[in-house]
């Protein structure tokens, strides 16, 4: 496991904060903790920049600590947060006011930590500043391109489905086929979509319309030898099946 930044900084923080891992994304915990000590090991970073930097975490954006450390901004968060005080002392690098925690609480606090913070970071998206540090993202593709060919690699934005916990994964929304995708990426399969929202890539474009393409005029048309199939061609094809079927049972029932 990965040593806590603030452990890296301090050199002698409390047992509670040994390791943050990143359940957000499953069966990587081991994996990306290591490459980010080797990438990172003669650095200092705080949680945010240290958290936002994991291979996976690609999609988050690093929220200001002034963000964070505004009480207006987490309104309620604190009942969907069971180590809500710890989680947010830990996000900010605040020494732990507890000696010592169990390895669950541990465990725990650590899985509070990253929660939180998703849906901390799902607020600021859709301030000024957050939409701001999104457009960078947005420019040089870091969220991947539309997997439909006729969009011609157009950058995507997240989103989310819900904006409730654990209902769905983040998906891809397409501004020009203006559709929604899974991730290309496993590693994204796994990141609640309540940590990106309904509401950011919509604003974003109301923010930012420029960026906005037009609307996917192309359509892929399907045809057999070069001709195009007729909308009903489908449903035809089913009722002439069914029929043969039916004449073919009720010949063999005769024969009997």
């Amino acid at each position: 496991l990965v040593s806590s930044p603030q452990n890296t900084r301090e050199g002698e923080a409390s047992k509670c904060f040994l390791s943050i891992s990143s359940p957000i994304m499953s069966g990587r915990r081991a994996k990306d903790s290591a490459s980010s000590s080797e990438l990172h090991s003669d650095e200092e970073y705080s949680w945010i920049p240290w958290f936002c930097s994991l291979k996976g975490n690609e999609f988050f954006c690093e929220v200001e600590d002034s963000y964070v450390q505004d009480s207006f901004n987490l309104t309620g968060l604190d009942s969907m947060i069971a180590y809500y005080d710890n989680a947010l002392d830990l996000i900010l690098d605040i020494e732990s006011r507890d000696d010592m925690l169990s390895d669950d609480q541990q465990e725990m606090l650590e899985n509070d930590a990253e929660t939180l913070f998703g849906l901390i970071h799902a607020r600021y998206i859709i301030t000024s500043r957050g939409l701001q540090r999104m457009l960078v993202k947005y420019r040089e593709k870091h969220f991947g391109v539309c997997p439909n060919v006729l969009c011609r690699d157009q950058a995507v934005l997240p989103i989310g489905l819900s904006d409730q916990l654990d209902e769905d994964s983040v998906k891809l929304y397409c501004p020009k086929c203006e559709d929604v995708f899974e991730p290309q990426k496993s590693r994204h399969e796994h990141i609640d979509g309540a940590f990106f929202g309904r509401t950011f890539p919509h604003l974003f474009f109301l923010t930012y319309p420029e960026l906005k393409p037009k609307s996917l005029s192309d359509k892929y048309v399907p045809k057999v030898f070069g001709y195009r199939l007729h909308k009903d061609a489908y449903k035809k094809s089913l009722e002439a099946q069914e029929k043969a079927m039916k004449e073919k049972a009720k010949a063999k029932s005769l024969r009997r």
